[in-house]
């Protein structure tokens, strides 16, 4: 049997990369959850393999039994993945998702990261298109059953909006907010239909500009919003999402499930690593850039999770 750890920290966007791969596997998996302390933030060039940047109380849930395969994701999980491969002798085999960093990359089996970030080759790269996550058939259909009721007033087609924002170089801004509010009421309109709107952090400060630009019928989670995030059901009873380009996350949740998938990514909210990605995708037949104009067709399932699962079974020989 096959012992699997997933190494599991407090960054949502790593915690379902990980979880998501771990059981797309389908080998079983523990999930260790991880807690930082300050020296964390170090650069992994000076961490090494090390439990060091984790509190006592994470560090004392690590031990033997070591496991046979770890799976983590992110720069700060890299030296506690490669302390514990130190520790049980060089025996555990290691699977990174995302680039660690310089330090230490030929204790990785697998290193996963996406092909937009143009990662010069090695024999342990993995390149993904989008990023894994853990969308899964049943989890939309549980969603579905939670949500459909909270939608049944609302006119079809029903067009998720999902609104990332503004990144370290790049700004989304309220005048953005509100063309793209516009452009995707309009898609609406056009069908009799009606939106699904979810806002993130990163777009608090324009929330209230862009939600005042709907002009359709809409359900809408603004970031912080009381209650449950209703995120989940979008994916599961939306005809058709609008994307923004920003969020690889996002883009690649949407493209999971088989439904028309629009993208909106000017070069002043998206920098050229992530118009890489939305080549791809459109490429692919994931997704199709934003014009105004809902189409209908049925485009693949992006299931990065599957692929990369099948990835590690054939290389690690699991």
């Amino acid at each position: 049997m096959t012992v699997v750890w997933a190494l599991v920290d407090d960054l949502p966007g790593h915690k379902s990369q990980c979880l998501g791969v771990a059981e797309a596997l389908g080998l079983g998996f523990e999930a260790q959850r991880l807690e930082y302390r300050g020296r964390a933030g170090l650069p992994n060039v000076l961490l090494g393999a090390t439990f060091g940047g984790l509190t006592s109380a994470s560090r004392g849930e690590l031990g033997p039994p070591w496991p046979d395969l770890v799976i983590a994701a992110g720069r700060r999980t890299a030296p506690v993945a490669r302390a514990i491969k130190k520790a049980s002798g060089g025996a555990a085999k290691l699977v990174q998702l995302m680039f660690p960093g310089n330090d230490g990359t030929d204790e990785f089996d697998l290193i996963a990261a996406p092909a937009h970030d143009n990662l010069p080759i090695r024999r342990n790269l993995y390149r993904t298109i989008g990023a894994p996550h853990w969308i899964t058939r049943a989890r939309l259909d549980d969603a579905a059953g939670v949500w459909r009721e909270h939608f049944q007033d609302l006119p079809r087609p029903r067009i998720a909006l999902l609104v990332g924002g503004s990144t370290r170089r790049r700004t989304f801004t309220e005048a953005m907010a509100r063309e793209l509010a516009g452009t995707v009421s309009a898609m609406a309109a056009a069908q009799g239909g009606s939106l699904l709107v979810s806002t993130s952090r990163r777009s608090a400060d324009v929330a209230d500009p862009l939600i005042a630009a709907i002009e359709v019928p809409a359900h809408v989670y603004r970031w912080g919003d009381e209650g449950d995030n209703p995120y989940f059901g979008y994916l599961a009873l939306a005809d058709a999402f609008v994307v923004t380009g920003d969020s690889v996350s996002m883009c690649s949740e949407a493209c999971y499930v088989t439904r028309p998938v629009y993208i909106y990514g000017p070069g002043e909210l998206c920098v050229p690593k992530h118009a890489r990605l939305h080549q791809a995708l459109y490429d692919g037949g994931y997704a199709r850039p934003l014009t105004g104009t809902l189409e209908k067709w049925t485009p693949p399932s992006l299931d990065t999770a599957g692929h990369l699962a099948a990835e590690i079974r054939k290389r690690l020989e699991i």
